[in-house]
Order: structure tokens, then C-alpha cells, then sequence
């Protein structure tokens, strides 16, 4: 691995653990084999849903990313914080979708309430089940150890954004478990909404223990280090009572006279709420002296 790509200290063997009731081997395996399902339907249904108008086909797409975490046991609360009046659909000048980065369910939680081309490392195109989907699904996909392609995957994703489309990405550059905070937003993707002129929608993703949000964060999901893919489902099938917390909040518009850092600063605010604005700015320092002069896009 490069030096100068972000890295969360999350391991499996400290972070992702679950502590609440767990399901018996029958029936996490039956959620296994549903969710497995699920998603290779969708692999399957590609081809044709590309032929629907956009319309339906974003429906379609929502009601698929929606049934995905309840095929694997996983209950789903969504919460749009925006102003009176506010549009929830992508504005004309598109509109780059930044979100904190847990588990491999963000992708289809996110998909589920605000559809859009996603950024992901390379290396997604090669798990099974989820890479066909992403590669089929027009995911962006990011060289990350290679810092010289930088400047193309920004100028990519801005010309997405022009056309009017969503991009949706996770800054952190790499999964944090979801406690004491995360990692700090890697500014280059804001380059590409300050270029394209979009408005960026903070998405704040939680995973608790129970449906009201009050419980302990759900270490299950975690999906970090070197975790195994396989070994990431099943713990999420086995754990019992999760809940997945989705919260769309207002969007910001992308000043260019701000600049990259402090947007992507903003942005790292409001999915943090207002008591963790402090520890924002002490990761965000933190993260930049230890990663310039690179940056990341992807996760």
C-alpha cells in the first residue's frame, strides 16, 4: 500500500464486534443466501433496467438498494433534514452525494434514497457478487495508488456533474468503524463540484443496536482493515436487532471562493452534527499532515 493514502486505525479484531443478541446459524445462513440473492438479481437485471427511461429506472433502483439491508436482516430508517421548500432531487448543475464510510451496506443505503454513479477504488471490481454489480451499475472507478491519475479522475467526475448527473462518494478515503468519530474529508472530489459547479449533499450514515438510535453503535458492520469479505456478511446476518440510520441533510452549494479545503471542511461538519465540529478540525489537521501532499477520492 502507498504511504500517503488515507488509513483509518480500525481493525476487525477491535472495531467489529457485536455485543446485542445474536441469530441462530439457520436463520442468519437464510438471510445470507436472500441477501446474496438479492443482489444477484440485481447483477442480472442490469441490461435490462438501462433500457428504461430515467424516471423508472431510478425508482427501480431505489427499491432495489432499499430491499438490500432487510434481505440481510438489517432494518433501514431514512431522515431528509432540508430546508422548507428545498427540492430533493438533483439539481441541474448536478450534485456530488459525500457520506461517512462504515460498512459495504453504505453503498446500497445511499442508493436506496439518493441514486447516482458512485466512486470506488479498482480493486471493488473484483469482489464477488458487489464488483460485477458496481461495474454494471457505471460505478467511477479509482487507481488509488496511483497519485498521477488524480487529476483525470477529478476531471472526470466534473464532467459527470456537469451533465447534470449525481456522484456519490465517500471522502474519508477508507472505512472507519463509526466510533469516536471518523476521518477527515479528502478535499480533491471538491475540486470537481467547485469545477462542475454542483451543490454537494451530506449524507450522515449510523448503524445502531435498536430502531431509536439511543442504543450503542453496532460494531457488526464495521467493514475495515482486512477484513474478509465473507467474514463481513456473515457477522452482519448473525448480529440480531441492527438498524441502519440514514439522515440526508441540506445540501452546500459549491463556492469556489471557499475552496476545495474548506468545502470539503463544511461538508465533514454537517455529517458530524455540531458537537463533533472540534474533532472534525483536529482529524482534518491530523489527516493532512500525515497524507500531504495527496489527496483521495475514492474509497
Amino acid at each position: 500500500m502507498t504511504g500517503w493514502l488515507p488509513v483509518a486505525p480500525c481493525t476487525p479484531a477491535g472495531c467489529a464486534r457485536h455485543t446485542g443478541a445474536v441469530r441462530g446459524p439457520l436463520p442468519a445462513a437464510l438471510l445470507l443466501l436472500s441477501g446474496c440473492a438479492l443482489v444477484l438479481l440485481g447483477v442480472a437485471c442490469v441490461p435490462l433496467v438501462r433500457l428504461l427511461g430515467a424516471g423508472p429506472r431510478r425508482r427501480l433502483t431505489r427499491r432495489w438498494a432499499r430491499a438490500v439491508p432487510r434481505a440481510f436482516g438489517v432494518r433501514v430508517i431514512v431522515r431528509t433534514h432540508l430546508p422548507s421548500g428545498a427540492r430533493g432531487s438533483a439539481p441541474d448543475g448536478g450534485e456530488l452525494v459525500v457520506a461517512n464510510h462504515i460498512s459495504w451496506l453504505d453503498i446500497p443505503l445511499v442508493a436506496s434514497v439518493l441514486p447516482g454513479r458512485t466512486v470506488a477504488k479498482r480493486e471493488i471490481r473484483c469482489w464477488p457478487l458487489l464488483g460485477p454489480l458496481a461495474a454494471r451499475g457505471g460505478t467511477l472507478f479509482i487507481d488509488r495508488d496511483r497519485l498521477r491519475a488524480l487529476p483525470a479522475a477529478v476531471r472526470e467526475i466534473a464532467t459527470v456533474l456537469r451533465s447534470g448527473s449525481r456522484v456519490v462518494v465517500f471522502p474519508e478515503g477508507s472505512t472507519w468503524c463509526g466510533r469516536g468519530g471518523g476521518g477527515a474529508f479528502r478535499p480533491a472530489v471538491f475540486q470537481a463540484a467547485i469545477d462542475a459547479g454542483a451543490t454537494v449533499r451530506p449524507v450522515r450514515i449510523t448503524y445502531r443496536t435498536d430502531p431509536h438510535g439511543s442504543g450503542p453503535t453496532a460494531g457488526a458492520v464495521a467493514f475495515v482493515g482486512a477484513d474478509p469479505l465473507a467474514a463481513s456478511l456473515w457477522r452482519v446476518v448473525r448480529a440480531a436487532g441492527l438498524t441502519a440510520h440514514v439522515d440526508v441533510l441540506a445540501p452546500i452549494p459549491a463556492d469556489a471562493e471557499d475552496g476545495r479545503r474548506a468545502l470539503a471542511r463544511r461538508a465533514r461538519a454537517a455529517v458530524l452534527g455540531p458537537g463533533d465540529l472540534l474533532r472534525a478540525r483536529q482529524t482534518a489537521v491530523a489527516s493532512d499532515r500525515a497524507n500531504r501532499p495527496a489527496e483521495s477520492v475514492h474509497h
